[in-house]
């Protein structure tokens, strides 16, 4: 029951915001734990596994003092990094360099100022190779989000 209201509550306030080509990016109203779980959900719901997840802002804030940077980036940050062999094969038969699509990473990050509001981003895949990934990113995105 609460999976479903978290879900519903992102879908009604969900807003879409395309900066680059490059990137998909896209906020949602909710708390950081409660989007990651829907998306680690998502991921998980197809069947796919977690690779590995960078805690970004930690290593952010360890870090920054000691390059002389106060500023505070992130209140939290990690990317979700996944692989699905099956379409990492097919993207790997159309162009032998698309490895370097390879894991795949969503990234999942809070702003300082910007309470409620969640980031979800993603590389755009580029290439033969990008109607696969691409239906497999925005699938998931799509999923946690509702």
């Amino acid at each position: 029951m609460r999976r479903l209201l978290i879900s519903l509550i992102c879908l009604l306030n969900t807003a879409l915001v395309q900066a680059d080509d490059w990137v998909s990016r896209q906020q949602v109203t909710g708390s950081f734990a409660d989007v990651k779980e829907t998306v680690v959900m998502a991921i998980e719901n197809r069947g796919l596994v977690i690779n590995y997840t960078s805690h970004i802002a930690d290593m952010l804030a360890r870090t920054g003092a000691d390059i002389g940077a106060g500023r505070k980036i992130f209140d939290e940050a990690e990317i979700i990094e996944f692989c699905s062999a099956g379409l990492s094969r097919k993207m790997m038969e159309l162009d032998p360099h698309n490895i370097v699509m390879c894991p795949f990473a969503l990234s999942i990050y809070t702003l300082p100022g910007e309470a409620g509001k969640v980031w979800l981003s993603y590389r755009r895949p580029q290439g033969k190779a990008a109607p696969l990934v691409n239906e497999l990113l925005t699938g998931v995105v799509a999923e946690a989000v509702r």
